[in-house]
């Protein structure tokens, strides 16, 4: 059952309920074939919440949004370092005016998939609709974590930006020259343009779909993508239908390193886009749940073994590798370096443990200084992590392997940071605020095994150093709404990369992102300053003497706990074909293919 309301035009004959229109595109996308349905069964380990690319930013949303929804350029599949091409433009980008604009000419005869919004007819992309889409990151209604990406960089954007937003208001640097053609104008070089207009939050949305549905768009995505939505049960099962109407995608990749690179194009090569019929996601938090059902042949794969469950799956010890018994099996193993950040943010607008005051920033700094890398690694990561310095990890553009973070963990130092500004202990052993109020902490976390355990850690911690703290779990989804409400006080999260530049992360601690990307509402000028002046950089020494700053200022202010940068070991069974993780898409299902009698005969 699709958890969807009917949406209905006037009048009453031309009413089309969104399960009929599905049900129609189930049957033509069966029928003409007499080959078995090829079904792809993946996990997603947290809930989704809006598949709207406008605003989602958790993981299972990005994850289904990119397969439903077209940015104008994707990434190479295999190709190291990363590599743009063109998704739904005919050619790549013309720059010029030195590197302020950007004309694109989108594919004609691309279609969004059938929806009641469009009343029946045909609905083809246009150069309209990735300007639409835009404009829409600017709504204040949206509150898009994703407006960093363009915000203060198109010429003549400030008009968008009014008491009251009016999303038809004629911006100079978004044109549309054509039917097909659109033009972008900057109002300086943005070396990372590019890798944003490959990102699902570009993704182009029917203005048609967005009006029918308004608030609740969410759950009714419809895109131009590989695939479209099928059967929905929210937050347990999703359904994901190979696009027919898909324009023609053949893979091509001249990339080749190694022996799977080399057998993944000669699998690929002049193959048609997506191999699969269907992809079944079920949504499964647990992580001991996880395991099981990928070792009962449940899932095709499992990507990054939950750290604490490793034992089930790997030979414990200095060599990661797979116990013998999956060897014989034919499970495949992978080691793979995430683009990834895992922090504590704690919120600087919050009454107790927000502020600037030389006490708040002890507060937070203690906390900080609590927190023991090398044994979280060892004891909960199970040695598939790095301890993180900074919030950018590996790999990304302007990372610095040297840089060591001012915070080590040292409980010591932390226990005298709050006795001197004033944090005294009461008789049972807990600390009080400088005022002689109750310190008391509440963190928001997951509601499965592994939010419990990361609990007991964090108890631990704060036991330490005379904290009393609480904790409250819900879904990942509900506290994603309560931080961009500024209602969440401290939380753990993640980030991995949507495009493999150090920009994309320290937009997080930007102050104009504050209640969007920055949920920690960090807002210091000089922070500010730095970034602003750094986001104006390619790649290069200056730009990283900003990012050192940037990084001392973020630890002497705390808003941030900076955890690590999980090194994935990923599995997966003899029947997956063409399986290879990338480094900025979050999933690779267009490409995967099963081998229907290898999978019969596991069984």
């Amino acid at each position: 059952m699709i958890f969807q309301k009917p949406f209905c035009f006037k009048p009453a004959v031309f009413c089309l309920s969104l399960s009929l229109l599905l049900a129609a595109a189930q049957c033509s996308w069966a029928a003409g074939t007499d080959k078995p349905v090829k079904t792809l069964h993946v996990i997603l380990t947290t809930q989704e919440a809006a598949l709207d690319p406008a605003v989602a930013s958790d993981l299972a949303s990005l994850s289904i949004n990119e397969n439903i929804f077209d940015p104008m350029l994707r990434y190479d599949y295999l190709a190291r370092p990363v590599k743009l091409m063109t998704n739904t433009l005919t050619a790549m980008p013309e720059i010029s005016d030195g590197g302020k604009t950007y004309t694109m000419h989108v594919q004609p005869g691309i279609y969004f998939t059938p929806d009641p919004a469009f009343k029946g007819r045909q609905r083809e992309l246009t150069a309209q609709d990735y300007l639409y889409s835009i404009r829409r990151l600017y709504d204040p209604a949206l509150k898009s974590p994703w407006l960093f990406m363009f915000e203060g960089k198109i010429v003549g954007d400030d008009k968008l930006k009014t008491a009251k937003f009016d999303i038809n208001q004629p911006i100079e640097g978004l044109q549309a020259l054509d039917r097909y053609t659109l033009r972008i104008r900057l109002k300086a070089p943005d070396t990372n343009f590019l890798f944003q207009l490959a990102t699902p939050a570009t993704g182009a949305v029917a203005r048609e779909v967005a009006d029918a549905y308004a608030d609740q768009i969410g759950g009714h995505p419809v895109g131009t993508g590989p695939f479209m939505i099928g059967k929905w049960q929210r937050s347990f099962q999703i359904e994901l239908l190979a696009n027919r109407a898909y324009r023609p995608v053949i893979f091509s990749s001249a990339a080749g390193k190694d022996a799977r690179d080399r057998q993944i194009v000669s699998d690929l090569q002049g193959q048609r886009l997506p191999r699969v019929d269907r992809v079944e996601i079920r949504i499964m938090e647990e992580a001991q749940s996880q395991v099981l059902a990928f070792l009962g042949n449940e899932f095709d794969y499992l990507e990054q073994v939950p750290p604490p469950l490793a034992e089930m799956v790997l030979v414990p010890g200095a060599s990661i590798r797979l116990k013998p018994e999956l060897e014989r099996k034919g499970v495949q193993l992978d080691l793979f370096s995430t683009l990834q950040t895992y922090y504590v943010w704690m919120n600087m607008d919050d009454p107790v443990i927000g502020g600037y005051t030389p006490d708040k920033i002890a507060l937070r700094r203690a906390i900080a200084l609590s927190y023991n890398s090398k044994e979280d690694i060892s004891l909960m990561e199970k040695g598939l992590a790095i301890a993180a310095q900074t919030p950018l990890p590996p790999n990304v553009l302007g990372y610095d392997p040297a840089y060591r973070s001012p915070l080590a963990y040292d409980v010591r130092l932390a226990n005298a940071l709050l006795d001197k500004f004033g944090y005294r202990r009461g008789a049972d052993g807990y600390r009080h605020m400088p005022d002689g109020q109750p310190l008391d902490l509440v963190m928001h976390s997951l509601a499965s095994t592994k939010g419990r355990l990361r609990d007991e850690t964090w108890r631990k911690n704060m036991d330490a150093i005379g904290i009393r703290i609480s904790f409250k779990s819900d879904k990942n989804s509900e506290i994603l709404k309560a931080a961009r409400l500024g209602k969440v006080q401290m939380t753990e999260a993640n980030w991995i990369a949507d495009f493999p530049d150090g920009e994309n992360f320290y937009q997080l601690l930007y102050g104009p992102n504050s209640g969007r990307a920055n949920y920690s509402r960090f807002n210091l000028p000089a922070f500010n300053k730095l970034y602003e002046e750094s986001r104006a950089l390619s790649d290069s020494p200056e730009r990283k003497r900003l990012y050192h700053d940037m990084a001392q200022l973020m630890h002497a202010y705390a808003p941030w706990v900076v955890r690590i940068h999980p090194l994935s070991a990923d599995v997966w069974h003899p029947w997956l074909k063409n399986y290879k993780r990338h480094p900025v898409d979050f999933t690779t299902w267009r490409y995967l293919d099963i081998d229907q009698t290898a999978k019969m005969g596991a069984k």
